[in-house]
């Protein structure tokens, strides 16, 4: 069973040695690790080609800029093991991470593990699982909210599930657009409170800077999405991001309207407001009372 570790590099000098040397260093030890220099006009080159001289399962590719989608599909077009993983070059791993996760790769197409979230923040927290296996992967995307964690690194995945699929090249939180499609290949997704990915705080990253334009990309992936899988609390959670799409841009919503039981299971008090709001004011008014409420904090 050979792991193949494709690393996105772009401008990271600072945190690529702690990257690479947290996966050489993985006590699964049959892996080939990927790292794809994106264009980097920094150090990073030459400490991917020093890593590749140190270690003969690094392999280096050198590549003019084309974004992180881009790194990662250059990086799986060229992996040969028979499951795929993806780290970002300022995070890292538990050292017995791999060791412990593949086992559940015999069982199930993809398995995703524990992550200790913005490390180094104020904002850090935990996010684990308890162990087990979903056969219907529409219960993994709702019932587990992985909506709410579509990150591309804390999964393991077989490498078949990407024979005809790549991460979408221009597009930020590429993560959402590609899950889906993968997970429609996938016959059961396990999740285990086993490893830890590291993710580390990112203050210029995607998920700290994102704006009307970038957030309309995430709406965008999330409508394709709701017209297959929906339940009440994965429509309120894309109901934020309208919301915010609509205080970004003021652009038309365009969330289909859904009637939300603001009773249902698993949504929190605030929403289980905005879900009354919603069933009485409609969508595009919402929208507009959010705008104007965030207008008011703001000149308090």
């Amino acid at each position: 069973m050979k792991l193949s570790v494709i690393v996105p590099v772009y401008q990271v000098e600072a945190t690529l040695d702690r990257c690479v040397a947290s996966i050489v260093g993985q006590t699964f030890s049959d892996l080939e690790v990927i790292l794809v220099d994106d264009g980097s006009s920094d150090r990073s080159p030459q400490l991917c080609d020093e890593w590749a001289a140190k270690d003969s399962r690094v392999r280096v590719i050198h590549k003019t800029n084309g974004g992180l989608s881009d790194a990662r599909n250059a990086g799986l077009d060229v992996a040969t093991g028979d499951f795929v993983t993806f780290v970002d070059s300022d995070d890292y791993l538990e050292s017995d991470t791999y060791q412990q996760v593949l086992p559940m790769t015999t069982s199930c197409d993809i398995v995703e593990f524990p992550v200790f979230r913005f490390y180094g923040s104020n904002k850090q927290s935990l996010l684990t699982f308890t162990s087990g296996i979903c056969t219907e992967v529409s219960d993994y995307w709702l019932k587990h909210r992985a909506y709410q964690h579509s990150y591309a690194w804390n999964k393991i995945y077989k490498a078949t599930l990407f024979a005809d699929i790549r991460f979408p090249k221009g597009r930020v939180f590429e993560d959402v657009y590609t899950l889906p499609l993968l997970l429609e290949r996938a016959n059961q997704v396990g999740t285990t409170s086993k490893g830890l990915y590291y993710y580390c705080q990112n203050d210029q990253g995607i998920t700290s800077t994102a704006k009307g334009p970038e957030l309309t990309q995430l709406l965008d992936a999330h409508l394709d999405i709701i017209r297959q899988w929906c339940d009440d609390a994965y429509y309120m959670h894309v109901l934020n991001i309208q919301m915010d799409v609509y205080e970004q841009t003021g652009a038309v919503p365009r969330l289909p309207s859904r009637r939300i039981n603001p009773f249902s299971a698993n949504l929190s008090s605030i929403l289980r407001i905005k879900a009354i709001m919603l069933n009485i004011l409609g969508i595009k008014r919402i929208c507009i009372l959010n705008k104007i409420i965030h207008q008011w904090i703001k000149v308090r």
